[in-house]
């Protein structure tokens, strides 16, 4: 078993892109056997709904941040697709923020035919898309490991947060997991009566070296960024890969 976490690129407009070939490079480098894309590939800003009418909101546009989205899709996958047996698997889980789309759309049905997920275009760049069910994110298991952007507790769906997400999540869940949304890195291992090992992990972020968010303020000192490599956690073996390590080998 061999899979790559990508967590929270959040491609976006003013923001360099070339952190996507990078992870290319390294995903052939890599050979993983499955990439997961933990969600928010697409940040989506136009179409956010916190600080609409806010000064700093003037000048996003929709097609600005389909745009980016795609290009980031295909600095990402022109460096290994042309190799069909050494392709690995491609999983896209939809996060919030590309999630914003569907919002939209139920909320001015207007754009009903207008604007739509599949503008993106993970599907048609060779993704496995995990689409929402309902209004909480999807879970894909695969080889034993429970992958959410995020996952949730209790009848309202609240995303599991707290001083230790991981704990929180492998204590709830009580599986093999992974997730994302938060941008910070955690991680937790636990043993169940079977002597089997648990883990959960909480993957960080991938947005470029000099990227903050102005909504974060302080927070974005408290995020990870880089890629998780999943080698083999029944035994224990993974690796936090950092962005400034990936900068390095391929900037």
């Amino acid at each position: 078993m061999s899979i790559l976490v990508v967590p929270d690129p959040h491609a976006k407009p003013g923001v360099s892109t070339r952190r996507f070939d990078w992870l290319g490079k390294l995903i052939y480098d890599l050979r993983p056997k499955t990439v997961v894309c933990m969600g928010d590939f697409a940040d989506m800003e136009s179409l956010c709904s916190y600080d609409r009418g806010k000064r700093g909101f003037e000048g996003r546009r929709y097609k600005n941040d389909i745009a980016v989205a795609r290009d980031a899709l295909e600095r990402t996958t022109r460096h290994f697709r042309w190799h069909k047996k050494k392709r690995p698997r491609l999983v896209m889980l939809e996060g919030n923020h590309e999630h914003r789309i569907h919002s939209a759309v139920e909320a001015e049905a207007i754009l009903e035919g207008t604007i739509g997920f599949e503008d993106l275009g993970y599907a048609d760049a060779g993704w496995e898309v995990v689409p929402y069910r309902g209004s909480t994110p999807g879970i894909l298991n695969i080889d034993g490991i429970a992958f959410a952007h995020f996952f949730t507790s209790g009848i309202m769906g609240r995303a599991i947060s707290g001083e230790h997400p991981a704990y929180q999540i492998i204590s709830k869940k009580h599986i093999t997991c992974c997730s994302a949304h938060s941008h910070v890195r955690d991680w937790c291992e636990r043993h169940n009566a079977n002597r089997e090992r648990l883990q959960a992990f909480v993957a960080g972020c991938y947005l470029d070296p000099t990227q903050e968010e102005s909504y974060a303020g302080e927070a974005n000192t408290m995020w990870w960024r880089g890629v998780l490599h999943l080698k083999d956690y029944r035994t224990g073996d993974f690796e936090w890969i950092s962005m400034e390590r990936i900068r390095r080998a391929y900037g």
